[in-house]
């Protein structure tokens, strides 16, 4: 037997997602349902709820914002910012997926949605829609993704360790760079100008705030009743109130978007089509820069999968917060939603099939 057969990992079974993740396809299209005719039925009781910020003209709305946080504290106790010491072992594929989501991600997708909306799809949309689903876009790919990224290293049989490094690095630099990246972003490629403290209002509230109580909750916790307990035991009771505070979420954006969506269904077609591809193309940046450096599989497949999928949680907050629930920024971002979950499937898939790839030979002897 040769040396490089001998180092062939041993066949993995291949993992499942749970019932709520393997039909979240179906819980989104049914949240959306649900929360159009809702707005639809009760246009009143929607305005009431959109009404509901934090101060007047904050654009904050107290709902979403309350649900985000009972969606994203629970990820966010996930986060072992202790572990990013661990990183000088493998730094190769932490820079990769650091280049493809803040050097090239966000640009790119500016680059794509100002091309199909200013462009090609410009007999369709008319210059002010142009420029709302252009900020969307753009807002949309520069929150990397946090919480969902767990599930798709979990698809992919990625190293847990190397993902928590990746997760907690990129929530650090979101903290300093998410504000003036779309600020810089949105008035370059539309005409929109977003108001700088409106925007910070957004970072503090949905990844501050958040993001500060998970460290506290899990210091505090783990200092209480050990390491063990809390991941083993208190972290999967929080999977409940996560997945019902996502769908909450999502029937209310759905409801604040109704008019949007029942009159313009068009036009999300047409906004599936920039972000899918971004989608694909920096997925496959990602997975072949991580192959060039030599980076082994259960690294490179969840890098890709960072660098390719959204904190659409963030992005879509973020979008009311700035430009109203019922702004075509928003739409943009819920059409986010609706593609991500199959496409990052079909990315995961992409991977498994393709692990053979990044086994490499022994020093010596000939690639495969």
């Amino acid at each position: 037997m040769s040396r490089a057969a001998a180092s062939t990992p041993p066949p993995q079974a291949r993992p499942r997602l749970a019932f709520f993740e393997r039909y979240l396809p179906l819980w989104v299209a049914l949240c959306m349902a649900v929360g159009v005719m809702f707005g639809k039925a009760l246009p009143a009781a929607v305005q009431s709820l959109r009404g509901f910020e934090f101060a007047r003209g904050s654009q904050i709305n107290v709902p979403i914002a309350v649900l985000i946080w009972l969606m994203i504290t629970p990820m966010m106790m996930k986060v072992d910012f202790g572990a990013i010491r661990n990183v000088g072992r493998k730094p190769a594929g932490l820079l990769v997926t650091l280049f493809v989501n803040w050097v090239v991600k966000p640009f790119s997708m500016a680059l794509l949605a100002w091309f199909f909306f200013r462009l090609v799809f410009a007999h369709f949309i008319g210059r002010a829609e142009a420029d709302q689903y252009i900020a969307g876009c753009i807002i949309l790919a520069a929150a990397p993704c946090t919480a969902m990224v767990f599930v798709w290293s979990h698809l992919t049989n990625g190293d847990p360790a190397y993902t928590l490094i990746q997760v907690s690095v990129n929530d650090l630099i979101m903290l300093v760079a998410f504000v003036p990246l779309v600020q810089f972003l949105v008035t370059g490629a539309s005409s929109l100008t977003v108001p700088f403290r409106v925007l910070l209002y957004s970072v503090i509230v949905f990844i501050v705030i958040p993001l500060a109580a998970g460290a506290l909750l899990r210091a505090w916790l783990i200092r209480g009743r050990g390491k063990q307990w809390f991941e083993q035991r208190l972290l999967p009771r929080f999977a409940p109130v996560t997945i019902t505070a996502l769908l909450a979420t999502l029937v209310f954006i759905f409801a604040f978007q109704a008019d949007n969506i029942t009159s313009r269904f068009f036009h999300v077609l047409l906004i599936a089509v920039p972000i899918t591809l971004q989608v694909y193309f920096n997925a496959s940046l990602a997975y072949g820069l991580m192959r060039l450096f030599k980076v082994e599989y259960s690294v490179a497949a969840p890098g890709a999968l960072i660098g390719a999928s959204n904190f659409f949680e963030l992005a879509v907050a973020t979008a009311i917060a700035l430009f109203g629930p019922d702004s075509g920024a928003a739409l943009a971002t819920v059409v986010g939603v609706l593609v991500e979950v199959p496409v990052m499937l079909s990315v995961c898939a992409a991977c498994n099939r393709t692990r053979h790839w990044f086994v490499y030979p022994s020093p010596g002897e000939a690639r495969p």
